[in-house]
């Protein structure tokens, strides 16, 4: 049976890193592409011919700045470190008490790194890096984010991020986002990856991965389960999520249409590569609040009768039936909504099923940070990007997504010191 194509890539082999396939990089004319997307040509915006620095080619020479020092940024910042083809050259942060400090000291490793923190952007960008790892929140700051990358971009770096969700699905991505990246794509000669885990790897390489392993197909189901007490980000959990708020707020995450926001794109993705058409996407929620307080150790305490846990799924619908779902089960504490899908542990955990025969069912627990549940999750997203960077650089600038970019083993990495 043949691998779905989300991990053959463009290239064929699900491992193949493209170097030396377009040639050598000279001074000719740059083309751009007037046909994207089309069905003749790569499904995003891709120059065919720039002249990147040679730098970006020399395995361990890729040079690598590091945007935010958040959850994100920090595995970031282990992750480049530990990329055998990547050097960790510049750390941007917006705390002004950061600004000096190691890099080593910011991403949590017990040595430093001799890359001292700035918050001077100009100054990065004028350094020229070959790649930036944007992990600035996107969440609560769209259009700063969007801002950011589109500079970075056409300062000519290959960006990969987890932020703006409407570009994990850039054929689909509202003109107004998509748009200045590609302009900025043209000027500069940048690319751009967005991905994460969920959305990313978790809802799109991993179960189109598995669904080559099965006969037939009835439906795909990809669920994260997650106990958000785990997370240090108050903001995002109690005012994005509602966690701790009365039943009749209205979390902006759970509003009618966000969620479709947010993943459509990978429902979107998903059924581009199993080359099924989609009738339309459906959102289903429910919501429960807790029975009794409770107080966490990062955000304090959450009160009985706010919300405690929260159930919705995104539906890909083929034939008028749910085919595709993505869905999430989260809780602010394991005791609210007992009935409800949890992870062996209680704590946290991304889940795909296939229902069909055979039936498969894969369970992927990651931990990080003294067994955080959520710094797991954090390093895999940033595992998925800063692994796509060397082969970006060996390919043509453009924007991408996850069915672009093949899913690769860890060369170089096995045996290495953990940083």
């Amino acid at each position: 049976m043949m691998l779905p194509a989300a991990t053959i890539g463009r290239y064929g082999d699900p491992w193949q890193t493209p170097i030396g396939e377009y040639g050598r990089w000279d001074d000719a004319d740059v083309a751009l592409s007037s046909t994207w997307p089309s069905a003749t040509s790569p499904d995003r915006f891709a120059i065919t011919a720039w002249d990147r620095p040679s730098a970006c080619y020399a395995p361990g020479m890729i040079s690598t700045a590091v945007w935010g020092t958040g959850n994100v940024g920090r595995a970031a910042i282990r992750a480049v470190e530990a990329h055998p083809a990547l050097t960790l050259t510049n750390v941007l942060v917006h705390n002004p008490d950061k600004v000096g400090r190691d890099a080593g000291e910011l991403g949590g490793l017990e040595y430093q790194l001799g890359v001292a923190a700035t918050d001077d952007i100009d100054a990065v960008l004028a350094t020229k890096p070959c790649a930036v790892v944007y992990a600035a929140s996107g969440d609560i700051r769209p259009d700063d984010a969007l801002a950011d990358i589109v500079r970075a971009v056409r300062a000519g770096a290959i960006v990969v991020t987890p932020a703006l969700y409407a570009l994990y699905d850039p054929r689909n991505a509202p003109a107004e986002i998509r748009d200045p990246v590609l302009a900025a794509i043209a000027e500069g000669g940048g690319s751009l990856f967005v991905s994460g885990v969920d959305p990313g790897w978790g809802n799109d390489v991993l179960p189109l991965l598995l669904s080559g392993l099965g006969g037939t197909i009835d439906v795909l189901r990809c669920q994260e389960i997650f106990d958000y007490s785990t997370y240090d980000q108050p903001d995002s959990v109690r005012y994005l999520v509602g966690m701790g708020q009365p039943m009749d707020y209205q979390p902006l995450m759970l509003a009618p249409t966000v969620p479709t926001m947010v993943w459509g794109g990978q429902i979107r993705l998903m059924a581009r590569a199993l080359g099924v058409e989609l009738d339309e996407i459906r959102e289903t929620l429910d919501r429960r609040p807790l029975e009794a307080t409770i107080t966490t150790v990062s955000m304090g305490e959450f009160a009985a009768g706010t919300q405690g846990a929260v159930r919705f799924e995104v539906q890909g619908i083929v034939a008028g039936e749910p085919r595709i779902v993505i869905e999430h089960v989260t809780r602010i504490h394991p005791s609210c909504a007992p009935d409800w899908p949890a992870p062996a542990d209680g704590d946290g955990a991304h889940r795909v099923i296939i229902e069909g025969r055979p039936r498969i069912e894969v369970t992927i627990e990651a931990t990080d940070e003294n067994g955080n549940r959520s710094a797991g999750g954090n390093a895999t997203a940033v595992g998925r990007l800063v692994s796509a960077i060397d082969w970006l650089a060996a390919a043509e600038p453009g924007l991408y997504d996850a069915l672009d970019i093949p899913l690769r083993p860890a060369v170089g990495k096995l045996g290495r010191k953990n940083p």
